[in-house]
């Protein structure tokens, strides 16, 4: 998804803010971009559910496919570690 790019304020906990930039830093990630993916990452589920309401309208619509199975074990696995993944970004963040 690429929009034009626009310039904004926010009021955040200053202490908060500092630890964020540095975060990025660390990370070699410009603080614009982290902010992106955090926001990215935040809007995901949304999006995903206004698709699956749109296609939900559709009537005339199919979905075929074959069952797989995940590799690497049961799909809840992954979504665990992804859950603590973001969970432990977003601490790391505010401290």
């Amino acid at each position: 998804m690429k929009y034009g790019k626009t310039k904004t304020s926010i009021y955040v906990d200053k202490e908060m803010w500092e630890k964020f930039k540095l975060t990025a830093s660390k990370k070699g990630m410009e603080v614009s971009k982290m902010l992106e993916e955090i926001i990215m990452e935040e809007m995901a589920e949304d999006f995903l559910e206004q698709a699956l309401r749109d296609l939900k309208d559709y009537e005339g619509r199919e979905i075929d496919f074959e069952p797989v199975e995940p590799e690497g074990g049961p799909v809840s696995e992954l979504i665990r570690f992804m859950r603590v993944r973001f969970e432990d970004r977003f601490t790391r963040c505010v401290r």
